[in-house]
């Protein structure tokens, strides 16, 4: 770990993690957008977690996300971990495009799910959350057979209006914004970057080397590495 980093993690009070899929590979997860993620491997995946597949064929939705999103043995690595550490401590809040449940996990204290999260469920007739195990046996609800489906945004659906705010307010809070495991070019998470206090410190830590118009530092290296060698 450069000696340079790690001070600038320990001088930060206000550090936001903006993650995405390349944090739980290591986890077991696969990436949506990498060579051998969701997104090469069936090219309808778009389609498949669009609110119009859902309305139109909820039995193919749910089979779908039964068999390529829902990874119950996979457990949090070290970048959750030291990530979840540092939010413990009140110095950071995480804002992730993960729907994996593997923040909770490790117990992240300032969470945003920026795209909702696969294990909270819900039933659209009766609007009560059931256990993701009664959903995993049967898409519809056991009390009222109304549909059942998991808290997540999908294509052609709106970001909740509080986590665009809460989300907002933490960049504009910041005094250290790093980047973990995501290329920053889903839109409106990469619009966040807009909203960052100007004064803030940007760190980039990715395998593919990104771009951005500001000035930041890229550390291209493999992130379980990077927050292995991390002291918080």
């Amino acid at each position: 770990m450069d000696a340079t980093i790690q001070k600038t993690f320990d001088d930060a009070k206000n550090i936001v993690f903006l993650t995405g899929a390349g944090i739980s590979t290591a986890s077991g997860i696969p990436d949506f957008r990498s060579a051998n993620g969701l997104y090469t491997q069936n090219r309808n995946a778009e389609y498949y977690l669009s609110h119009r597949y859902f309305a139109s064929d909820p039995e193919g939705f749910y089979e779908f996300c039964k068999q390529n999103l829902y990874f119950p043995d996979a457990k949090p690595n070290v970048i959750h971990q030291k990530q979840a550490a540092l939010t413990q401590q009140d110095r950071a809040t995480v804002i992730t495009q993960n729907i994996d449940n593997l923040y909770e996990e490790a117990g992240t204290k300032h969470l945003i799910d920026f795209h909702g999260n696969l294990f909270h469920v819900y039933c659209e007739k009766c609007h009560e959350t059931v256990p993701v195990s009664e959903y995993l046996n049967s898409r519809l609800h056991q009390k009222d057979n109304g549909p059942l489906r998991p808290d997540i945004v999908l294509y052609d659906e709106g970001i909740k209006q509080e986590d665009i705010v809460n989300s907002v307010k933490a960049m504009q809070q910041a005094d250290l914004v790093v980047i973990v495991g995501t290329s920053m070019k889903v839109y409106p998470f990469a619009g966040l970057l807009d909203y960052r206090n100007p004064n803030a410190k940007v760190i980039a830590v990715n395998q593919q080397l990104l771009q951005f118009p500001f000035n930041f530092q890229m550390v291209q290296d493999d992130a379980t590495k990077f927050f292995d060698e991390l002291k918080v």
